[in-house]
Parts: C-alpha cells; sequence; structure tokens
C-alpha cells in the first residue's frame, strides 16, 4: 500500500521534473500513455489475457481513454507549467466530487442523502479554499483551472465506462491495456499540432518521464489491482487519501516548493468532504481514488459507487 501511494502521487513530481527538463505537455502526454500501454500489454500478455476484438468495445474505450487519459495527462501538463505539482495532486482528489456533480446532473444520484450533500458543499468549499480567489496570492489561474478540467474529465470517463466498460467480460488488465493503446493512438494526433522538438530535451527529462509512464501510470495499476483483489475495494480505499499527501510532501522535499498552510487546510478539508460523499448506508466510504487508477478501468464490477478511480 505504502509503496503503491509513492508510485501514484509521484507522477506529479516527474510531470514537473520533465516540465523543467525541456519535455512539452504534448510529449508528455504521449509518452506516458505510450510507455503505461507497454507496461499493461506485457502484462495481459503474461497473464494470457486477450485485448478486445469487437468493434463496439473498442468504441468505447477511446471514448473512455480520450476523457480517462489523453485529455486529463494533457491538461495536468499544461497545467502544472505554472501550478506547483503539490497543488496539482490535492486539486486532483476533487474527482469524486464533480463525480457525485455529475450524477445528479444526469440523474443517476436521486435522493440524496444530507451527508453525502453536506459532504460535497464541504469538498467544494475546500477547493475555494485552494483557490482563495480574494486573495492576490490565491491560485486562481488558468493552469490551475486545467488540473480541475482534468479532476471533472476523470468523473466523466467514470460514469461513461461505468456505464459502458463495466461487466464486459474482458479482463481488468486486457480492458486497461487497450484503453491506453487507444489514448496513445489519440495523442499522437496532438503531437504534429504541439510540436516535436527535442533539442532542450535533457536526460533528467527523459528519465522522469520514464518513470511517470512505466511506474507511476503502468506499475500503480497493477498494485491497485492487486491490492483491491487482496484486501478488498475498502481497504485499498485508503490509497486515495494518501495521494495529495505524497505529491505534497514530495513536491516539498524534493522541488522545494511552498507548502502553504491555507493549501493544506483545503486539502483536509476537501478529503473530508470527499470521504462524507462517498459514504452509503451501513458501509464505509470508499477512496476517492481508489476507482481512478492510471489506467481507468482498473476495477471489479463490484467497486462501482458514484458512477460512474
Amino acid at each position: 500500500m505504502g509503496v503503491l501511494a509513492l508510485l501514484w502521487g509521484s507522477g506529479f513530481l516527474w510531470i514537473e521534473v520533465a516540465l523543467d527538463h525541456g519535455l512539452t505537455p504534448a510529449q508528455i502526454t504521449f509518452a506516458r500513455c505510450a510507455l503505461g500501454a507497454l507496461v499493461l500489454v506485457a502484462m495481459a500478455a503474461w497473464a494470457r489475457k486477450r485485448l478486445p476484438r469487437d468493434r463496439a468495445t473498442w468504441g468505447h474505450l477511446a471514448v473512455a481513454a480520450f476523457f480517462c487519459n489523453a485529455l486529463p495527462f494533457a491538461l495536468f501538463s499544461i497545467g502544472q507549467q505554472t501550478v506547483d505539482s503539490g497543488v496539482a495532486g490535492v486539486l486532483n482528489a476533487t474527482t469524486p466530487l464533480w463525480s457525485l456533480l455529475i450524477g445528479l446532473a444526469i440523474g443517476t444520484e436521486r435522493g440524496i442523502r444530507p451527508v453525502r450533500l453536506a459532504g460535497l458543499l464541504l469538498g467544494l468549499a475546500g477547493t475555494l479554499l485552494i483557490f482563495a480567489p480574494w486573495q492576490q496570492g490565491g491560485l486562481t489561474s488558468w493552469g490551475a483551472l486545467a488540473i480541475l478540467a482534468a479532476a471533472a474529465s476523470y468523473a466523466v470517463a467514470f460514469t461513461y465506462m461505468g456505464r459502458k466498460l463495466t461487466g464486459k467480460g474482458s479482463a481488468p488488465i486486457a480492458l486497461s491495456a487497450a484503453q491506453l493503446l487507444a489514448a496513445t493512438g489519440l495523442s499522437t494526433l496532438a503531437l504534429p499540432v504541439a510540436g516535436t522538438s527535442t533539442s532542450d530535451v535533457t536526460l533528467v527529462g527523459v528519465l522522469a518521464v520514464i518513470a511517470l509512464g512505466v511506474f507511476a501510470t503502468g506499475f500503480t495499476f497493477a498494485l491497485n489491482y492487486r491490492l483491491i483483489a487482496d484486501e478488498g475495494a475498502t481497504n485499498a480505499a485508503t490509497v486515495g487519501y494518501l495521494l495529495p499527501v505524497v505529491s505534497l510532501t514530495l513536491g516539498a522535499l524534493v522541488l522545494d516548493e511552498a507548502l502553504t498552510l491555507r493549501v493544506v487546510i483545503g486539502m483536509l478539508i476537501v478529503l473530508v468532504g470527499v470521504g462524507l460523499t462517498r459514504r452509503q448506508k451501513g458501509t464505509k466510504p470508499l477512496s476517492p481514488l481508489v476507482e481512478a487508477s492510471s489506467a481507468g478501468t482498473a476495477r471489479e464490477p463490484r467497486l462501482r459507487t458514484d458512477r460512474v478511480n
């Protein structure tokens, strides 16, 4: 669990390092998808799990790949050009709040219980505290909005996947591999527009994007899936609450990012709010990110909660 939280939460650090050493957001997005897909395809082959073959499933995977991988990966890289990696990890934790809002909008969430409504309002208040638009040094910027949009994109993807991909019969690792393959194809389309120049790329940047794709994207899926299989979704849920803590800590220790009290308090409020929104009658709350694995479909059908990690 500790290794999973460290690898998963370090993704924001690797994006920041790659940006600082010459890679563009488009290059980071493509490399992350391609390397993650390579890891998952190898794991699927090792487990003798076949990729989907029917066109309908691949069509659904293409939509999921856009909203769960290609688009949010790009938005995080764009946003982190002006936003610290630790703050990006905190804003990523708002995904379940967006999932609940989407559920209310499309009618899948009906008769919301007071405790979940309170959690939603509390989470939004924590997000507002992080942004602090009333302060000159607040986070209200295009970069921060891009990261918030990435979190919302995850929520859209999970809603779609919960309806179109859950229970399709294919092994989760095979679906995830196929989804990242589709995301690689989609991100390739952006390269000619965004540019492919590597003149400013350093070895540190290359190593950072390799770590991002292989470890923070590919291997995290395998560890998350194994943890859910061994310990159950409720125990695996703990990891989701550790991710923003890991991103803030790594940003402060490795990149010397400022760790402001306002952001820390905002993060705690968001996580408490998220925990309340995930609470169901007679059950413990699931993780805000347990279903939001890097590959997007690393979940068993029983993990479907707000969708719709």
